[in-house]
């Protein structure tokens, strides 16, 4: 065997060297055994695999075979060799089972399928892969060493940043703010198993004059994040539709709950228990963390957001860092600068009263006067309480101090509130307990930032009107869950950066519907000099005082059931037309159709800069969006 092997290695030498002569290589087959007649060629030199495989079979006792059956012999051909010496004569024989290979350019190796030299083929094999993974072995241990010591250096540098100041990533996700969507996002994120950093700048519990009204599409979002029981066990009050006062006269207009469970409807309540009950329930998940602490700004290295720079409740300057920051820190956030183009409108401003010891004409409905000169909501927050916001147009109000506000009030306000809440509206001035709020309104504008995300009021606002911003806010929560829910590591930041681009897609539908609805409203229901506008308002509580479709379609808008902003764009012309007809029947005149024609224009002024201002192609045609179809980055 030895030696037909070194005369095999004479022929095919190693390149760059000289091949040797050696002796004859010699093979032998049975005479009764098929062979292939089409010869198989292979460049030399053979493999040594192959090589062995051959020297292997030849060193086996063969099989007994039948004359004539195919047994899967193998004829192969090698090209650069010449045949056996034609002078030999053992080779002419037919009687020989044998024949021999000279030093020439061409042989012809019969391969024989022996079990013995197949068994001792693969024995071999095992072997060998054994002794190789024995020699891997202490490899491996050595850089399972050393991969732990370098975890062990990570985490001693940790701790050592933390006492200079620093708090290294130990955090998946820190979020700034801990509202209405800050403290429901940490609680969401903190149940999927995220380690989450909440830094809010006050922790007590927060007096605001707004955020009170939960509508049911809200509510049900509050479901799907196992968050509804925040609204309990703080006097909340179920909301079931709205009440629209016009010069004596009103509508009632009810939600479309039908097809829905029982306890599903609007919640009204005090801004400041239920994100109390909200902060308490995620600060309840061990891998939750809620500290006080004011953040001064982000921390960017490379164009990627690392982390913030904050300063804690006892003034000490600390950084934190996370492989994503969710900046949530509210309306009147110092963040957003450097995440989006803000572009913030103020159209007007609130004046909150608290109504003590009376009823609504409508129990459980919110209630809204078209007053001159703005819109007067009244609502309940508690079963004692009912919350009053006068809609004052512009940034400029009455100084309170001075007695001007009161006097405004009383003068203005007053005489156009239902009767069966003068009085108390008038006690509350009295008490002296007025409170304002500016009403601010910014489309969403984000920059592509990798390491954050803008959510909430400081991403985000609309008229607080028709009371869609915390629905807005949980549905935004929702979507992004869903998409971080399939990735276990979010360090990747322009991967998920880029994977995020979809949020701001997906998130459209709801978003428009009740943005662009909450601002059309907004100018409809103001009062105004022009004629056409004047008909605008009067078709829309004319139109909505139908009922039916006319009623049900935009309150299911409203409230969030039906984000479908094509459904809300027909409605709102509807409405148009049917201030039309009320111009042109019975019978027309040229003054008429030019009020007419105008109130089209009026109209189509409203509603179209606003769905610019959201985009027309992500509120219409998402599908056509490429960010749409964004799959998980590869983990």
């Amino acid at each position: 065997m030895l030696q037909s092997f070194y005369s095999y290695a004479s022929h095919h030498p190693i390149p760059g060297h000289l091949p040797r002569p050696g002796p004859r290589l010699r093979t032998n087959y049975c005479p009764g055994v098929f062979a292939y007649k089409r010869s198989l060629p292979l460049p030399l030199p053979l493999p040594l695999p192959l090589s062995l495989f051959v020297l292997l079979q030849h060193t086996a006792t063969p099989l007994p075979i039948r004359e004539g059956k195919r047994r899967g012999r193998i004829k192969i051909c090698c090209r650069g060799l010449e045949r056996a010496s034609e002078g030999d004569s053992n080779h002419s024989s037919g009687s020989s089972c044998c024949h021999w290979l000279t030093n020439t350019k061409k042989v012809t190796i019969m391969v024989d399928d022996f079990i013995l030299g197949t068994f001792l083929a693969s024995l071999l094999g095992f072997v060998f892969l054994y002794i190789l993974r024995r020699s891997a072995t202490p490899k491996a241990d050595k850089r399972r060493r050393a991969v732990g010591a370098f975890n062990d250096e990570i985490r001693n540098d940790c701790v050592r940043s933390s006492e200079n100041g620093e708090v290294r990533p130990e955090t998946d996700v820190i979020v700034v703010g801990a509202g209405v969507a800050g403290a429901a996002l940490a609680h969401t994120l903190g149940k999927d198993g995220r380690r989450v950093h909440v830094i809010e700048r006050d922790l007590t519990e927060p007096d605001r004059i707004v955020g009170e009204l939960l509508q049911p599409g809200g509510y049900l979002k509050l479901i799907e994040l196992g968050l509804q029981d925040c609204a309990e066990e703080i006097d909340a009050q179920r909301v079931l539709g709205y009440a629209l006062f016009k010069d004596g006269r009103n509508a009632r207009l009810s939600y479309p709950l039908e097809k829905f469970h029982s306890d599903v409807s609007g919640r009204s309540f005090h801004n400041g228990r239920f994100i109390q009950r909200m902060r308490e329930k995620a600060a309840t998940l061990p891998n939750v963390r809620l500290e006080q602490g004011t953040v001064a700004s982000l921390l960017e290295e490379n164009r990627t957001i690392k982390g913030v720079q904050y300063k804690t409740k006892t003034g000490q300057e600390l950084k934190a860092y996370a492989p994503l920051t969710i900046v949530c820190d509210g309306c009147f956030s110092n963040l957003r600068r450097s995440l989006c183009k803000p572009k913030v409108d103020v159209p007007s401003c609130f004046v909150g009263l608290v109504l003590e010891n009376c009823k609504l004409p409508f129990p459980n409905h919110g209630h809204v006067i078209l007053a001159d000169p703005s819109p007067i909501l009244f609502y309940p927050i508690s079963s004692t309480e009912i919350r009053c916001l006068v809609d004052v147009p512009g940034q400029k109000l009455p100084p309170i101090a001075n007695g001007e506000m009161a006097n405004y009030l009383k003068t203005l306000v007053a005489p156009q509130v239902p009767p069966e809440l003068y009085s108390s509206f008038i006690a509350s001035i009295d008490k002296g307990n007025i409170r304002t709020m500016p009403n601010r309104s910014m489309p969403a504008s984000p920059y592509s930032t990798p390491g954050a995300l803008l959510m909430g009021d400081a991403f985000n606002m609309r008229h607080p009107l028709t009371g869609g911003g915390m629905t807005v806010a949980l549905s935004d929560i929702v979507i992004l869950r869903d998409l971080l829910k399939p990735l276990c590591d979010l360090n990747d930041s322009a991967s998920l950066s880029r994977y995020l681009e979809s949020f701001y897609t997906l998130r459209k539908p709801m978003a428009s519907t009740i943005n662009t609805l909450a601002g059309a409203l907004y100018k409809v229901f103001r009062a105004s000099p022009d004629q056409a506008r004047k008909e605008m308002r009067e078709a829309c509580f004319g139109y909505l005082s139908l009922g039916g479709v006319c009623s049900t379609g935009p309150v299911a808008l409203l409230s969030g059931l039906n984000p479908r902003p094509l459904s809300l764009v027909l409605h709102f012309f509807a409405v148009a037309i049917y201030g039309v007809g009320r111009l042109l029947l019975p019978f027309p005149s040229p003054k008429r159709l030019w009020i007419a024609a105008r109130l089209i224009l009026c109209a189509s002024g409203i509603i179209f800069p606003i769905i610019k201002a959201e985009g027309v192609r992500q509120t219409f045609f998402p599908a056509t969006v490429p960010a749409y179809y964004r799959a998980p980055p590869v983990q």
